[in-house]
């Protein structure tokens, strides 16, 4: 059986020669092997115009790239066929940022996947770092109480020996409900810790009490010697409540020298923001019903009460659409000699996975139980490839040409002249919002090409129609135009910025007939698309653009790449894994990023909240996973709590030592 193994290497241009990204095949087999291909993939994209040193560029889409030798090349035993492509469509920044899956095609077909080890950047020899950063809890922290988010009023009194566990006792179904959710919730964050037990194990009795005047999300604990007395007018501020007890419980069980447990006053507690969520991108990688789960179990032990669901994108399909099956039959998976390949280290074999309406069921269901509301995004109109690629009628047959997104998907976008593409797009809809009742439609709107449907009559003829001849003429001009040299194409004023503003129009308007809220990216507010009393936007390309909305009388919530995109590096060096694009933030930038900065009096009024974004290009590795969202989900999460005047960077990082993790991958010290 042929064998192989593949290294690749990363020079960064200097004043010798070009950028190089190498390419090291060896056959560790014992056969001499001809006529083959070799297929990679990783966050890393070939460009298309690259010159490959010693081989022939195939084919390239995206971050999948098939190669082979030189005609009559032969691999012997041994021996390691070495290419180098100098041309890639950014330059590497971390050691994540190469192939990190690869396989041959043999010549009869047979297809031969192999170990690929991570890229080796030139000059660099420090070990590669994966897996959460450890936060030592130390044996004097700077408060009594281990609790994250921080509470806005803490007065507590004296000390006792942690006890082992509650004894809750809810008054009422919203108590009770809370209760339960509580019990649940540690059970499966914790499970052998018993944090809910009966009297009979010595659980203190936790008195859990509905009582009016509190805010929607606000709460208070009043602590007694043996007992303490949750208080709250909804059964989210009960829960949140007992998640701060659990907090308590479990620093002062875990590290009784440095935390206490009170026997007397009062914690008083609401959030500062009403919109605490997080983002999670599962069309890049694929996460399991079950991972989905423990995250959003995740974000309710640190109070975030949204889940922003990314469920489509270029790369994959991922929600089961009844009237649409080829979605999740071709769109939902990838592979070798597929509609999709294998992007972003999947693999040659068909890999990937779709949530069915039922699993989503049971994750709405969960997400409700923890006062999570969960926003289902279906980016449109562009990012939208791998739709495409399963429902080609979507396409206008007589657009030609090419453009290509910031991502190298070639014509990846809805054609808002395209009448079938309604159709589509409200039975979408439809079956959508039937499954997530928070009554909230993400439309995505981002990165759209500057040349997209420029070579379409149909779209042609509508924007003459709306706009005049002139801007007609200004957009076949773009015809066959690939952009996004420099990061995405800035679309705003452009005749793509009117057609796309035609589609998310009228898309908005079905989604408001739906008595749904729109929410959508920054570029989705461009030329007034969406009517600023049903709708959203988030702000991600830059700090300053969140306020310029907030102005301009949108409701917005705060995620700018550079500090709130946790698929960003923690720091420049290339053993860190992650993105750069918008640079690095590590846990304290993160922390410290206040998100109301720059708001005038009256944009404060549009300022919803925060949102973390995990994006998942770099996350083949779990490991990888762990070490860009953990502790910064945490920091966001207290910045959407926790009032400016009461955050404190030394209290933080004392304390998120006892936050739990994703996967379980810690860093090695």
């Amino acid at each position: 059986m042929p064998a192989f193994s593949l290294v690749t290497t990363w020079s960064p241009a200097d004043e010798h020669e070009p950028l190089g990204y190498g390419i090291e095949l060896t056959n560790e087999g014992d056969t001499p092997i001809a006529n083959f291909q070799l297929g990679f993939s990783g966050p890393a994209r070939i460009d298309p115009h690259a010159t490959l040193e010693n081989g022939r560029l195939l084919k390239r889409l995206s971050n999948h790239t098939l190669i082979a030798p030189p005609e009559g090349f032969v691999l012997q035993p041994g021996q390691t066929w070495t290419a180098t492509a100098r041309g890639l469509s950014y330059g590497l920044r971390h050691w994540s940022d190469g192939a990190n899956s690869a396989y041959v095609v043999l010549d009869d077909g047979a297809i031969i996947a192999i170990p690929t080890a991570p890229t080796r950047g030139k000059g660099h020899n420090a070990p590669l770092l994966k897996g959460a950063a450890k936060f030592p809890v130390p044996a004097k922290a700077p408060v009594a109480h281990s609790i994250i988010p921080w509470p806005r009023h803490v007065a507590t009194t004296g000390n006792r020996i942690a006890p082992p566990g509650f004894d809750l006792k809810p008054q009422g179904a919203l108590a009770g409900a809370a209760a339960q959710a509580f019990a649940d919730l540690t059970a499966e964050l914790f499970p052998l810790e018993a944090i809910v037990r009966p009297a009979s194990e010595a659980g203190m009795p936790v008195h859990v009490v509905e009582k009016a005047g509190f805010g929607p999300e606000a709460y208070d604990i009043a602590f007694a010697e043996n007992s303490a007395t949750v208080s709250a007018s909804t059964r989210a501020g009960l829960f949140y409540g007992l998640v701060t007890l659990g907090h308590m419980l479990r620093g002062a069980r875990l590290h009784p020298g440095t935390f206490t447990f009170p026997i007397g006053g009062v914690i008083s507690d609401e959030p500062g923001f009403a919109f605490r969520g997080s983002h999670l991108d599962v069309a890049r990688q694929f996460y399991t019903g079950a991972e989905v789960s423990r995250l959003i179990r995740i974000l309710a032990w640190n109070k975030m009460n949204k889940f922003h669901w990314h469920l489509t994108e270029d790369e994959a399909w991922r929600l089961e659409i009844e009237a649409y099956p080829a979605l999740t039959e071709i769109g939902a998976w990838r592979g070798h000699g597929k509609a999709l390949p294998p992007l972003l280290g999947s693999g040659p074999q068909p890999t990937g996975g779709y949530y069915s309406k039922a699993v989503v069921r049971d994750i709405v269901a969960l997400a409700d139980a923890l006062s999570i509301a969960i926003i289902p995004e279906v980016d449109m109109p562009g990012h939208f490839y791998a739709a495409l690629q399963s429902v080609p009628e979507l396409r206008d047959p007589d657009e030609k040409g090419e453009y290509q997104s910031v991502q190298g998907f070639p014509n990846n976008s809805l054609n808002p002249a395209h009448e079938p593409v309604y159709t589509f797009i409200e039975k979408v809809i439809d079956e959508t919002l039937e499954l997530f009742p928070a009554g909230i439609f993400h439309l995505g709107a981002d990165e759209v090409p500057l040349a997209a449907w420029s070579g379409s009559p149909l779209a042609l003829d509508m924007l003459e129609k709306i706009a005049g001849p002139e801007m007609r003429r200004k957009h076949e001009a773009q015809f066959n135009q690939l952009g996004n040299h420099h990061g995405a194409d800035e679309i705003e004023g452009s005749p793509t910025a009117i057609l796309q503003a035609e589609f998310i129009r009228r898309v908005h308007k079905y989604i408001a007939s739906k008595g749904a809220v729109t929410g959508g990216w920054e570029e989705a507010a461009h030329g007034d698309a969406v009517a600023k009393d049903k709708s959203y936007v988030i702000g991600w390309r830059n700090v300053e653009i969140n306020a310029a909305l907030a102005e301009r009388g949108f409701d917005i919530v705060v995620s700018p790449g550079q500090r709130y995109y946790l698929d960003m590096a923690n720091g420049v060096s290339w053993a860190e894994p992650g993105a750069g694009w918008a640079g690095w933030s590590g846990p304290q930038e993160t922390y410290e990023f206040e998100a109301r900065a720059g708001f005038s009096e009256e944009g404060l009024k549009h300022l919803l909240g925060v949102q973390s974004c995990i994006w998942s290009e770099s996350m083949t590795d779990r490991a990888i996973f762990d070490r860009l969202v953990f502790p910064r989900l945490s920091a966001v999460a207290e910045a959407g709590w926790t009032l400016p005047e009461r955050k404190s960077w030394d209290r933080f990082k004392a304390l998120v030592g006892l936050m739990p993790i994703m996967y379980g991958h810690w860093a090695e010290d």
